[in-house]
């Protein structure tokens, strides 16, 4: 509970930002930073194409739009199963998978690797890149590790953060690999974690959380690896400052901010000062764990059961799920947002947290959302060639499928990635 109410103490006391504009100023941004210029120059035989139908049609975000995958497959029903990663894929390009060290393995030794086989091989068939969170955490001890001795836990620990990504090099891109260092020493983490905790105490929290990046770089050199914390304040940021080697480089290629939102959502003052604090780092920024409830009333952290969703409380949740999209879009040093739970069923606290109710039927706020992500911040476009066989828009960056006409009717299927900077493209057909 206490970490939560630090997290979100601020949020009373920032200022409203463009309080009457900001959805204006918002779009331009948007515009600005998550659209590129396109010059497609269409050739047959080498030679510019007049007159040809080009049609521009987005197949996928270059942003990362994520949800956790906790609840795949595991549903009441076979029927909400389905209706849970139907969802899932309708809107999400970005899946977060488990790996608590004491559940993942709950017996030394012997890991869960089949679980998220399973879960990869589904993610891999809908288009959808996977996260491992997190490879090291002390907010619970192993159920196993009661009678280890300290230098061996320690060992473990670190082979541990090596070896998920060694072993899921070619499946997973992304690793969360230390959760919560700020508050490394707080109650809960002493009273559940008593053995890992008292390894950050021995070694140092920041020398502890610089030996897990280590390990996890040797099991992927590859990957993209992030620090992840529920505080988004200068002790924070101080934390990331010191995450360096002996060179002074980061051992983070992105740092994870988490948003949790139980006690009341974040205004759009405060939004923006927390992007900014950690844009000065010049790493992406990822919304690890988003969460805005679709109850009313004040959120009992003792009673967790005692809120449920109401339809004004949906109402007002897709407004926020709006706002604060918008607006984390629209930074251009977010590369990543992720929701925190997509259903009420089995939500984190128990809370109205779902984009889903606990029966699968999507809140208005998941409707919202699936506007943004396939609608609003998409381009699709048909235009004709001109003298020069071009055709020139503005689009979001990410995959499409161009389809090109010719004036005889005939027409052929290209695949065209926009990404950040010259986009150029000549496109030769073979017809």
């Amino acid at each position: 509970m206490k970490r939560l109410l630090i997290c979100l103490c601020v949020l009373f006391c920032t200022a409203a930002f463009g309080a009457e504009d900001w959805q204006a100023e918002a779009k331009q941004r948007i515009e600005e930073h998550r659209k590129e210029n396109v010059t497609l120059t269409v050739t047959q035989n080498g030679k510019p194409l007049t007159g040809a139908a080009v049609k521009v049609e987005f197949q996928g975000h270059e942003f990362l739009f994520g949800c956790n995958i906790f609840k795949w497959n595991r549903c009441a029903t076979p029927e909400e199963n389905e209706a849970y990663q139907e969802r899932f894929a309708e809107v999400f390009n970005f899946a977060t998978l488990g790996f608590y060290w004491w559940t993942f393995e709950p017996e030394q030794g012997k890991r869960k690797h089949a679980d998220v086989d399973r879960v990869l091989a589904w993610c891999e068939d809908n288009g959808i890149r996977a996260k491992g969170h997190p490879l090291a955490w002390n907010f619970s001890d192993p159920a196993w590790a009661k009678n280890i001795a300290e230098d061996d836990l320690y060992r473990w620990q670190l082979e541990y953060a090596r070896q998920c990504p060694e072993r899921y090099r070619d499946k997973i891109e992304t690793w969360d690999v230390i959760n919560e260092v700020v508050q490394w020493d707080r109650s809960e983490c002493l009273r559940q974690a008593p053995k890992l905790t008292a390894l950050m105490k021995e070694r140092g929290s920041i020398e502890y959380a610089k030996a897990c990046f280590h390990e996890a770089r040797k099991g992927n050199p590859g990957a993209t690896l992030l620090i992840n914390d529920y505080m988004t304040g200068p002790e924070y940021a101080s934390l990331v400052e010191k995450l360096t080697d002996e060179n002074g480089k980061p051992l983070y290629d992105a740092i994870g901010l988490q948003s949790h939102m139980h006690s009341g959502t974040w205004n759009n003052g405060h939004i923006w000062d927390v992007c900014e604090r950690f844009a000065k780092f010049k790493a992406p920024v990822h919304f690890t764990e988003l969460t805005l409830l679709s109850g009313e009333g004040k959120f009992d952290w003792n009673n967790r059961k005692g809120m449920e969703t109401t339809s004004e409380g949906e109402r007002k949740q897709a407004e926020e799920v709006v706002r604060i999209y918008t607006m984390l879009f629209s930074h251009p040093s977010v590369e990543a947002i992720t929701w925190w739970d997509l259903s009420d069923q089995g939500a984190w606290m128990n809370a109205p947290a779902g984009l889903l109710r606990k029966d699968m039927t999507p809140k208005p706020a998941f409707e919202a959302l699936k506007k943004l992500v396939t609608e609003d911040w998409t381009t699709n476009e048909t235009l004709q060639t001109d003298e020069k066989g071009e055709v020139k828009l503005r689009a979001f960056r990410g995959d499409y499928r161009i389809t090109v006409t010719l004036p005889d009717g005939k027409r052929q299927t290209l695949p065209v990635n926009v990404d950040k900077g010259g986009n150029e493209l000549i496109l030769e057909i073979g017809l």
